[in-house]
């Protein structure tokens, strides 16, 4: 995980804030951030923007073999979150029951661990949404 650190450090904004893009030519907003807009291809027009921090469930599926370093987590789930603006974020699903995960669900943004580098090296924290209801 140590190789993953530096990526971690970087995308603070985006992990800890949710802080995306707002295109100020087309009204397009982006996340995770962009320096040109996919859409109308401007450049220098993009300016932070603060996502929401709620929507609901767009899609999911449960993992049950988990990536190397995640197997200890499984089952869990993983979702396309849809935010009131749009845009669409990949997010696993925590505190959630089984019987709450489900389409069209409405979520909200929670601050929770990502992964530990050891026993005692740096915790990598970020964004992950709890259904509401």
């Amino acid at each position: 995980m140590r190789d993953a650190l530096p990526l971690i450090w970087r995308k603070i904004p985006e992990r800890y804030t949710l802080l995306g893009s707002h295109c100020n030519n087309c009204k397009t907003d982006y996340f995770p951030q962009r320096t040109i807009c996919p859409h109308c291809r401007s450049k220098g027009k993009l300016v932070d923007k603060q996502m929401p921090r709620e929507g609901k469930v767009y899609s999911f599926t449960e993992v049950h073999s988990g990536p190397a370093g995640f197997q200890h987590e499984t089952p869990y789930f993983l979702a396309i979150i849809e935010l009131p603006n749009k845009v669409k974020v990949l997010s696993q699903l925590v505190d959630s029951s089984k019987d709450k995960v489900k389409v069209g669900a409405p979520v909200k943004m929670v601050f929770r661990r990502i992964f530990a580098d050891g026993a005692e090296g740096v915790i990598a924290y970020g964004f992950k949404f709890k259904v509401v209801n």
